[in-house]
């Protein structure tokens, strides 16, 4: 007879027991291979994308595999909160999700529904033949599944930081999480994250969430940006992506050895 199964802790009960700002990476590239390599690092979860990225259920699935030996929260980013594809995520065993693009408390509480089995949601029953559950052996499943996921909502423009506050005060909003690219472009600072009023929106996300007592994090790239957010009490930060690292460490290899395209050749003794 099949032993009971557990699932591991959600990314929000990590952040509730961890003792400093939880550090993480992206991977975008759609590799179970990248996947591992990233998940291996030693960061505190990664986030795999299917926003920007070219990644469906299966390449989803095939790296959840590939990360399942480490210790890692793995978040997954659906491409927009549609209650379709949050089951879809969901069951086949993704239960972290990031849900972009939110800007209204409504939207949020619609994302929350997604999440949720009837009466409390509209999730389609199908844990008997989901990952999800493991396939019926996680012990009681259906009526504790609430308890496995864990939902985090973007907040990425002039909007929704305008409804943070709302927002982040949503029952089944785990944690909000500020995206500073796309907040600069609906700003009208394409390209500025650190540019002033993006900055104070992304504050004022934080002072939202740590007044809601909800975990905040941010996307930041710059390590200047994350050291600032960090200190503001940013919870969890991203601090890189698979395909970014891999362009800028190739570039930086081939100008050591061959130089600037454009440049004069360098001395060949």
């Amino acid at each position: 007879m099949p032993v009971p199964l557990t699932l591991p802790d959600t990314f929000a009960q990590r952040i509730a027991a961890a003792d400093r700002p939880q550090i993480g990476l992206w991977v975008c590239s759609g590799s179970p291979v990248a996947a591992e390599i990233v998940a291996g690092s030693g960061c505190d979860w990664v986030l795999l994308d299917a926003e920007h990225s070219p990644n469906g259920l299966e390449s989803t699935l095939a790296q959840l595999y590939a990360m399942s030996a480490y210790p890692v929260a793995p978040l997954v980013r659906p491409p927009f909160g549609d209650t379709v594809l949050i089951k879809q995520f969901l069951d086949l065993g993704a239960q972290n999700l990031l849900i972009p693009m939110v800007d209204t408390a409504e939207q949020a509480a619609e994302i929350v529904r997604a999440t949720r089995y009837p009466h409390g949601g509209v999730r389609g029953v199908g844990s008997a033949l989901a990952r999800s559950a493991r396939w019926n052996r996680v012990e009681g499943y259906l009526g504790r599944a609430n308890e496995t996921i864990s939902l985090t909502v973007q907040i990425e423009s002039a909007l929704a930081v305008e409804n943070v506050e709302a927002i982040v005060a949503v029952d089944g909003v785990d944690a909000i999480f500020v995206g500073p690219s796309d907040l600069a472009a609906s700003m009208g600072h394409l390209g500025q994250q650190s540019h002033p009023e993006v900055v104070a929106g992304v504050m004022r996300a934080i002072k939202a969430g740590q007044a809601a007592g909800k975990p905040v994090g941010v996307n930041a790239f710059v390590a200047a940006d994350a050291d600032r957010y960090i200190e503001a009490g940013a919870a969890f930060v991203a601090v890189g992506a698979d395909v970014a690292i891999l362009a800028r460490q190739t570039e930086a290899l081939v100008d050591r050895f061959v130089g600037t395209p454009g440049a004069a050749p360098r001395a060949s003794y």
